[in-house]
């Protein structure tokens, strides 16, 4: 019982070790007007809009996955969205994208939009 604890112990340890590695993974500078016009080539677009607010597929902006998960998930999306592999998406235009989806300002606080306010009066 107490071999099971310490095997448990040490896991959960390498896996906040591992979490800690990939969230201080930073994120390629990357071009953002490089990335919009890459969004659009590689037809990211179809799936998650023009400016990428995610119809019919996900929202990606203007708080995309942190770049470690962000980079992950499109090398092998386990999903419907289709694998990039570095063959089809060079390593440098992912980057760009993820520089576009970043520089998205944040959504604004339905709290604070006049027009928001004077309807529900």
């Amino acid at each position: 019982m107490i071999r099971i604890a310490i095997i448990c112990s040490m896991l959960a340890s390498a896996a906040c070790a591992a979490t800690a590695v990939l969230g201080a993974t930073a994120a390629p500078p990357g071009d953002a007007e490089r990335g919009h016009a890459a969004f659009l080539r590689y037809g990211c677009y179809t799936c998650h809009g023009y400016d990428a607010q995610g119809v019919p597929g996900k929202k990606l902006a203007p708080n995309p996955l942190p770049w470690p998960a962000f980079s992950s998930f499109v090398r092998s999306s386990p999903g419907e969205m289709p694998t990039f592999t570095a063959q089809v998406l060079p390593e440098s235009d992912l980057a760009d994208i993820h520089a576009w989806l970043r520089s998205h300002p944040p959504t604004p606080n339905p709290a604070n939009i006049p027009l928001l306010q004077q309807l529900g009066r």
